[in-house]
């Protein structure tokens, strides 16, 4: 059944977004795929056959490379849809958008070394849980070094802009775990897999980079509970130890929780003694700007939002693009930030 034209063209503006807004300056691969997506009513048909939740470029463009094993151009793309759509749906279907790039733990740093230590961390929308690792990584903050806990865990190179509180030491971390509603075993193949289809091409070593973090997960594994993040959240805060500062945060996870739910995670959150760390899209939090863009200032902006919507071209492109906040307690704005951890911008 062909999709409705209002559909249709919301399906292909949002690839088009993802393209103009995301994709641009960072992996050309998949800015041109996006926009062919978008100019192609098969593809779009495609697209619009799937729930709302599994539209996202990210998605379709993952679960082809997860079939082909190899990042898919146009003609790949469309002989799937018309050759193999039942496998690709299954794919889409079978899986979530769960990139989880270590190089974010570099933008939560600053925030995280300002608290008082030790902390006790829990990610929500954790992934494999390579983003719990904070402590384990070194980062080089434009030539402002930290070694981690881990000499053979990669080092996180992130490009301070603004007074950021850049720390004199690595956080201490004495308990930490992940909720996830699918969590992925650094130690399972297919997810490993899965893991690396989501990387974008043309991104310079991050393959390198999710392949040595997950090294150093499977040599200390992170705890990544199965569960909701509306339900299962207090009791897992529960078990953090009580002479540590408790810490709940998420990179680029509340876009892909409705409105009305993510009001009831606020609450959760906010019923719990710990501090609060968020990093999404501006919008995704009320009482922040609905834009960062604006307020990036000069420099190579960022990618926006996951959902909707890489070496790249250059500065000039990136201008363009959103960043995500960095925000505390769901008040206090910290940073904008890079959603792939490249650059921190901080407010202060």
């Amino acid at each position: 059944m062909a999709a409705s034209a209002d559909i249709a063209a919301e399906i292909a503006d949002g690839y088009r977004a993802f393209a103009r807004q995301e994709a641009h300056g960072r992996s050309p691969a998949y800015e041109s795929l996006a926009e062919s997506v978008a100019d192609d009513a098969a593809l779009v048909s495609f697209v619009a056959s799937l729930p709302y939740v599994k539209r996202q470029p990210n998605l379709l463009f993952a679960a082809a490379r997860y079939l082909l094993g190899t990042v898919p151009g146009l003609p790949q793309l469309r002989d799937l849809v018309s050759g193999a759509r039942a496998e690709l749906t299954e794919v889409i279907l079978g899986h979530r958008t769960q990139t989880n790039e270590p190089a974010r733990c570099a933008t939560l740093l600053p925030a995280l070394a300002q608290l008082p230590q030790p902390l006790a961390l829990i990610e929500v929308g954790a992934s494999a849980g390579l983003t719990l690792l904070v402590d384990h990584y070194s980062y080089d903050y434009a030539g402002h070094r930290l070694t981690g806990r881990d000499p053979q865990a990669p080092t996180l190179r992130c490009e301070p802009r603004g007074p950021v509180p850049l720390p004199a030491g690595i956080p201490e971390v004495v308990w930490r775990a992940g909720l996830d509603l699918n969590p992925l075993d650094v130690n399972d193949a297919d997810d490993v897999r899965w893991l690396s289809c989501l990387v974008w091409p043309d991104e310079g070593d991050r393959e390198e980079r999710l392949a040595r973090a997950l090294a150093s997960a499977r040599r200390d594994p992170p705890l990544v509970q199965r569960g909701d993040l509306l339900t299962d959240l207090p009791a897992l805060a529960a078990q953090a130890p009580s002479d540590a500062t408790l810490v709940v945060y998420h990179t680029s996870v509340l876009t892909y929780v409705a409105p009305r739910e993510r009001w009831r995670f606020f609450t959760a959150v906010g019923d719990l003694e710990a501090v609060w760390l968020s990093n999404e899209v501006p919008g995704t939090v009320p009482g922040v700007p609905s834009t960062a863009r604006e307020q990036s200032g000069g420099g190579r902006g960022a990618r926006g939002r996951e959902q909707q919507s890489g070496g790249g071209r250059g500065a000039r492109g990136r201008e363009q693009q959103s960043a995500a906040v960095l925000i505390r307690d769901g008040r206090t704005p910290l940073a904008h930030t890079d959603p792939h951890g490249t650059w921190l911008r901080w407010l202060g």
